[in-house]
């Protein structure tokens, strides 16, 4: 369980880095990740490192300025919770604020997959 944690630490810190190599340090080489919008009710499926890889770089890349602010961190040893406040500034220069929770599932220490989930915020 403590381990579980602390790959948990570790991926957040290294998201809040924008360390590309650090977060994929803590995904097991099969992982599957379901982003918090996209085409099904799950989100969208994005599967091996390459992939998942790819997706987070695109966070930072749209907002150079995105961080997750962990309030709430738990591990069972097979499964995990983070909860977290999403900031960050797209192109459209309008900051993004909303709060979400992941759910991890580990396989040993690595996460075999992670499904997102966050608030629709509205403008203010």
């Amino acid at each position: 369980m403590d381990s579980q944690r602390a790959t948990l630490t570790r991926l957040f810190e290294a998201f809040n880095r924008h360390d590309a190599d650090a977060v994929m340090a803590c995904f097991a080489l099969d992982a599957v990740f379901y982003t918090a919008v996209g085409p099904t009710p799950a989100g969208r499926k994005v599967t091996g490192h390459a992939a998942i890889r790819a997706a987070f770089e695109a966070v930072w890349t749209s907002m150079p300025d995105v961080q997750w602010g962990v309030h709430g961190l738990r591990s069972d040893g097979e499964h995990g919770v983070v909860e977290w406040l999403f900031t960050g500034t797209p192109g459209s220069g309008q900051p993004v604020e909303v709060e979400g929770v992941d759910l991890f599932t580990f396989s040993g220490d690595l996460i075999a997959s992670k499904s997102a989930f966050r608030k629709d915020r509205t403008a203010a």
